[in-house]
């Protein structure tokens, strides 16, 4: 890799690593009293694939460790958000899904987030953000670990 090329990917990364931080910290402020990001993530994928998953499928989801994965499910189980079945077959596995109280939580976090989330897209334009996503997802897969 080239001097100006290591340069350019070093800007995109530095650009990337701090709009994700600032992302975060204002999606966290908005979000309702309680809630983290790692609990609004959950309840936005189980409320989209209406199907349950495995704590393990849901870890590598997000590329959490499976500790991590557990911890983020028992505050939400205990928050009444979500329910944890044993696999009736299998023993040693759980299913997790989404609740009615999950829902409805999940839909309040959106509603509270998606102002700040439309002004940014508002800002920059539909159309820009369209042609920036294509680049964005290809970025991505290529920095998902190989299974």
């Amino acid at each position: 890799m080239s001097e100006r090329t290591e340069d350019l990917a070093a800007a995109l990364f530095s650009e990337l690593f701090m709009a994700d931080q600032l992302a975060r910290a204002r999606l966290s402020k908005a979000l309702p009293k309680g809630m983290e990001l790692s609990h609004f993530g959950v309840l936005n994928l189980l409320a989209r694939v209406a199907d349950e998953r495995t704590p393990a499928q849901l870890a590598r989801a997000f590329h959490v460790t499976r500790g991590a994965m557990t911890n983020t499910l028992a505050r939400l189980e205990w928050a009444g958000h979500i329910h944890i079945r044993p696999d009736w077959d299998d023993a040693r596995r759980k299913f997790v899904s989404i609740s009615p109280a999950g829902r409805r939580a999940r839909d309040a976090a959106l509603a509270s987030i998606m102002p700040l989330i439309a002004a940014a897209v508002a800002s920059l334009g539909e159309a820009r953000l369209r042609a920036t996503l294509p680049v964005l997802r290809e970025l991505r897969t290529r920095l998902e670990p190989e299974e």
